[in-house]
Formats: structure tokens, sequence, C-alpha cells
């Protein structure tokens, strides 16, 4: 019986996924190399607006970390033609909302409004670009709202500094080094002068997608287009050079502490490569079959069987230029750190040395193909699928044909991706540990 509802399943995914429309979009540059992806969906009157710059955490100076995330709080200011603080209070005001995020790769805005107010998005994403006010009231006022920011999510949160140690060991070189949030005192060092410079390289037309996905009629919207952003300014070309890492050839151990736990916590990274890689389409897969959902192989294994982890988990922290594959666990009772880990590189020489099932492998494909239908189910998702995938892939009928990867991913691909990636002399092994109180 459960063979039979489960192959059920699997036809009710696929036929989900066959009957998802294809993404039709229209792509072009301005004269100042803007380029402008459009997707025409008159089915609901809402309209997403978006501009993603290639610029991120990897673009900072090493003494001045902190600046890309910063400018995602700054550029919310105000500017010439909007006053400060109201950029936040025209948009609800006009039925919309809207966000903002930052990672290493990338920086990311976006507003959805009634479509009737389609206009008003591309207004202030045009103001944003041409006209920002960068002075010192603004920068002393983000600076108090990014150092809140990081200690509420960070510094005071749980677990909160695991990826900034992890970064740390795993890269040398790279400026994926670094957390996107920074220090501190690299943003209370930097001059007005160095935010303006920082703003004057990187948000340029050249350096950003213009995104517009919902309902809307392509002549007006172009005209539209034309009108906010065909005048602004062409920058200067910005010229990247990707720092190289040498292989990790022996374990890397390194131990980090945390006064806001109690309980210890494993983590096993290892140096991954680009998603732009097919690699890592593979190492996505396998961070499923291995943790995602209380059915996957070390969630059932460490917390439901053995009890042996209150918490276990894996995930690809993919990104442009490396990536990183992180495992994690955290120890119930008497169970040691050692010996959590030994259950852990258990299963992955299971997955180094046996075919995974083809029931699991085909579990895993309609995942795989549910997710990739979920994640373009309303223009806000299309719009940051089709700016991810120009900006990051170069290629933005990913949006289309992206699963037909996963689908050609084999069991025997998953076998070879683990041993080549996931050995024990390819890792960092961080203790991650409650902070040792003084006796003072």
């Amino acid at each position: 019986m459960k063979k039979c509802l489960f192959s059920l399943a699997s036809l009710l995914l696929v036929g989900h996924f066959a009957s998802a429309q294809k993404v039709e979009f229209e792509e072009y540059d301005l004269d100042n190399g803007m380029h402008v992806i459009l997707h025409q969906d008159n089915s609901a009157p809402v309209v997403t607006t978006s501009v993603m710059y290639h610029v991120g955490a990897k673009d900072e100076n090493p003494e001045r970390t902190g600046f890309a995330h910063f400018f995602e709080h700054l550029l919310f200011e105000g500017t010439e033609n909007i006053g400060r603080g109201e950029f936040m209070k025209i948009i609800p005001a006009n039925g919309g909302r809207f966000n903002a995020n930052t990672s290493d790769d990338r920086t990311y805005y976006y507003e959805v409004f009634p479509s009737n107010n389609l206009e008003l998005g591309l207004w202030l994403e045009s103001e944003r670009l041409m006209h920002p006010v960068i002075n010192q009231i603004g920068v002393d006022t983000q600076n108090e709202v990014v150092k809140e920011e990081k200690r509420m999510r960070v510094d005071n949160a749980p677990y909160g500094r695991f990826l900034e140690y992890v970064k740390v060991n795993l890269f040398k070189n790279h400026p994926y080094r670094w957390t996107t949030i920074g220090k501190m005192d690299h943003l209370d060092a930097a001059t007005l002068e160095e935010f303006q410079a920082f703003n004057k390289k990187f948000y340029v037309p050249n350096n950003a997608v213009l995104v517009v996905a919902g309902d809307f009629q392509k002549p007006e919207v172009k005209k539209m287009i034309q009108d906010y952003f065909g005048p602004i300014p062409r920058g200067a070309d910005v010229v990247r050079t990707v720092a190289k890492e040498a292989p990790i050839t022996e374990t890397i151990h390194a131990k980090a502490y945390d006064a806001n736990i109690q309980i210890p916590a494993l983590i096993a990274a290892y140096r991954t490569p680009s998603y732009k890689d097919r690699d890592s389409y593979i190492l996505e897969m396998i961070s499923t079959y291995l943790s995602g959902g209380k059915s996957s192989k070390l969630y059932k294994k460490l917390v439901d069987e053995k009890k042996m982890a209150l918490q276990v988990g894996a995930f690809n922290f993919s990104q442009e230029d490396y990536s990183a594959y992180i495992l994690f666990g955290m120890p119930m009772g008497e169970t040691t750190l050692e010996e959590l880990t030994a259950e852990i590189d258990e299963e992955i020489v299971n997955l180094q040395t046996e075919l995974i099932s083809e029931r699991d492998h085909q579990k895993l494909l309609n995942q795989f193909e549910n997710n990739f239908v979920s994640s373009n189910s309303s223009v806000e998702g299309i719009a940051s699928s089709l700016a991810t995938y120009y900006m990051l892939h170069d290629d933005v009928n990913l949006i289309n044909n992206e699963i037909e990867i996963y689908r050609s991913i084999t069991r025997e691909d998953i076998q070879n991706v683990a041993k080549k990636y996931l050995n024990p002399n390819q890792r960092l092994l961080l203790e991650y540990l409650p902070e040792e109180k003084s006796d003072n």
C-alpha cells in the first residue's frame, strides 16, 4: 500500500510540474548599459519592480567590511526628491510593500504594488540610482540601525556566529572569508567620502538589472523605463578578479566559543564549486537526501532512532565564486561531538560506496520539481528568479530549464560527487562550544 501511495504522489508532483506554464520574458539593454527584463502576466492586478546590483560583501575593502549590506539600509534614507524617511512611507501609503537583501555576491531591492502604481515603483528605483543623498546624517543613523541588527541577529543570537567561523577558516584569500554584515569598527572608521565612492563605483546602471513582472502593457512600460532610467549616466565598468584558494588537503581543526549557548555543536564544512557548476546542483540534492525533512537519512537515524542528536542537518551554501557545503549537529545527552561526527561520516561513506535507492532518487526528483514550480508561483518570485539568473548565472532561461539539470542527475552522479568533495582531508571540522567562564 505504501508503494502505491508513493507512486501516486510521484505522479501528482510530475503532473503539477507539467501543468506549470513556461515563464515568458523579454530582455534588452538601455544605452547606459542597464539590462532590462520584462515578464508580462495580466492574470492579477499586481506588479513587481525590482533592481539587482552586482555588488556584495566580496566587493569590499578588507578593512571596510559591511559596506554592501550597509548600503542596503542607506539607500532607503532618501534622495534629492524624496525626503529623509519618506521612502518607506510612500510605498505602504500607495498599497505596496517592499524589501531588500544583500549577499556576498549581490544586492536586491524590490517593491510589489497594485498594477496602477507601476510607474511609482519605477520612479522610486530610478531615484535610488540617480539621486541618492549620501550624507553624514544618513550614515550615522543607519550605522546605529546596522549595529542593532548585528546585536540581535548575530552577537546575541544562539549559534549566530557559526557562519563567521566557518568562512574565516574555509577561505584564506577570497573575500568570502568575512561575513556580509561585516565588522562594526570598519563602518565606524569609514569616512563619508568612502561611502560616496562605493556608491559611485557600484551603483551604476551598467552594474544592474531591472526587472518588471506582472500586470502591465509592454509599450507603456518600455516608455516609462526609458523616461526614468534612460537619462542616468553610465558608470565605469566594474572590473573583478577572483581570488583563488589552494585546495584543502588535510582536515582543518578549529574551535569557536559562544556565550549564548549551553549545548555544543559540531560543524563540518567543505569548500565546493560555484553554483554555476553542475556539481553544485548535485550537492543540493545530497543536502535534501541527508536532511530534507524528518524522513531524511540523518534526521531519521540520529534524532529519531538513535536519539544522539537534538538537531542535525546539511546544506549547500552556494555562491558565485565558491560554495561551502556544511554539515552540522547538536548532540543529545551523553553523546560527544566525536561520536556525532563518526555517525554523520558513516552516512557520507554510505553515499560514497553505495548507490542511493531508486525510490529515494525518484523522491528527490519529485521534491526538486515541486520546489522549482513553487519558486515561480508568483510574480514576486519570478522577478527575483529572473534577476538572479541574469546577474549571477548569465542565463535567464534557467527560469524555464534549470529543472532539466536536476532531472539529469543520476544515482551515480550523487555517488561520484560525494566521493569528490566530501572527504575528511578536504574539510574544516569546527567545534562550536559554550564560552568558557572566567573564575574571576
